[in-house]
């Protein structure tokens, strides 16, 4: 309406009155307010129903909003949102299908009711980026290893160790260690092992215990892996897009875990981790999942843990050499250094007609001698390619 610039209420009220005198006609005054005769007739008509009240603006909003969830579908998003404050839309209603709920808004409708209610901020919003993603065919094909840390403590620190199946993003493990130790990893993968089987490969960075100065040697966790048939594979150094689920599995930890929970010590710690891994493999919708929880695409592996670990010998063929000395084989005089962490075993040498001799350890090429090459040194072989194919085993899928 072309009102003039003066208040609205006293313009209303003059129009009316002038009407109700009868000194114009209705569509006369109209034409002196600026007004449409539709318009000037529905004040007529409020006033006449309501008095002076009636001519004050009513709310637009609509009678009715048939997409407009309810009060009920608002407080069931926010409880889920309060148990999880790190999932966003697509989660949250994956997880009200899951637990039964008939009528469940779109994922942009949640978010939305997210946003009304101040639950997400401008930064997380932009920080939501897709993913380009790959993953192995079958459990237990890959286990991406690494540790979190240092975790900061009321009393002390504590080093996560998170352990994740590449293919289905189960978490097959995540402990508060007091180090990162050789001693406590074994420890801790034992205790995996025995639970969910052994894997097919395992994958870590360069770090220690697991790498040592980005492949130049082998570390004596490689070497027992190896006797229990399960070789790792290293990423290239400074590139920690290798281990991206890990890294990603680590930074929804922080969101979800370290940022929120008040952790006293490593046992209230692991306290923490234990709760919140139940709820990430059986509860939590993931992305790369279809939405689904981990626990619907994993299965632990057939590949039982020996309890008494394996001593492998040399394949037929080759010539069985005892490592002493702190990790040298002796050959025509001459002293090869392998590495500490092959110290006392036995490895096989074999010959080949180019005059090299290939050392291995059990089915596993480890190094290469040239005896024709002054020095005592051996070529290593690169760590992460020594294995067979991972899909060399039985097919276990269902």
């Amino acid at each position: 309406m072309a009102w003039q610039e003066r208040s609205i209420m006293d313009q209303r009220l003059e129009f009316v009155s002038l009407v109700e005198s009868g000194s114009e006609s209705v569509s006369a005054l109209c034409r002196r307010f600026g007004v449409s005769r539709q318009t000037g007739h529905k004040w007529i008509r409020r006033h006449r129903a309501e008095g002076q009240a009636g001519l004050c603006d009513r709310s637009r909003r609509p009678l009715s909003s048939p997409l407009w969830c309810g009060d009920t579908t608002e407080q069931l998003v926010r409880s889920v949102r309060a148990a999880h404050p790190a999932w966003g839309g697509r989660k949250i209603r994956a997880r009200l299908l899951a637990l039964g709920h008939a009528s469940v808004p779109a994922a942009s409708t949640i978010t939305t009711i997210l946003h009304r209610h101040g639950l997400i901020s401008a930064e997380a919003s932009e920080a939501a980026t897709p993913w380009t993603r790959f993953e192995h065919d079958r459990p237990n094909d890959l286990w991406q290893m690494d540790f979190k840390g240092p975790v900061r403590l009321r009393r002390g620190v504590c080093h996560a160790l998170t352990v994740l199946d590449d293919h289905s993003r189960f978490a097959v493990g995540l402990w508060s260690c007091a180090d990162q130790r050789l001693k406590t990893v074994r420890e801790r993968l034992t205790a995996m092992f025995r639970k969910y089987g052994l894997p097919w490969r395992m994958l870590a960075d360069n770090g220690a215990p697991w790498g040592s100065d980005g492949g130049a040697s082998w570390t004596r966790l490689e070497v027992w892996l190896l006797k229990l048939g399960v070789p790792m594979s290293h990423g290239r150094p400074r590139h920690p897009q290798t281990q991206g689920k890990e890294e990603r599995f680590h930074r929804t930890l922080s969101a979800e875990v370290l940022r929120r929970e008040d952790l006293s010590d490593r046992s209230g710690a692991q306290e923490a981790f234990d709760r919140w891994r139940d709820v990430y493999n059986l509860e939590r919708p993931h992305e790369a999942l279809g939405l689904q929880p981990p626990i619907t695409r994993y299965r632990p592996s057939e590949r039982a843990f020996p309890e008494r670990t394996p001593r492998l010998e040399p394949s037929p063929g080759e010539t069985p050499c005892r490592v002493t000395e702190g990790g040298r084989v002796r050959l025509k005089g001459r002293r090869f250094y392998l590495g500490d962490a092959f110290d006392q075993e036995i490895v096989g040498l074999r010959n080949e007609p180019d005059g090299i001799i290939r050392v291995n350890f059990g089915p596993y090429p480890i190094g290469i001698i040239n005896p024709r090459t002054p020095g005592n040194r051996v070529a290593l072989v690169p760590l992460g390619r020594c294995a067979p194919s991972l899909h060399e085993h039985d097919d276990v899928s269902s």
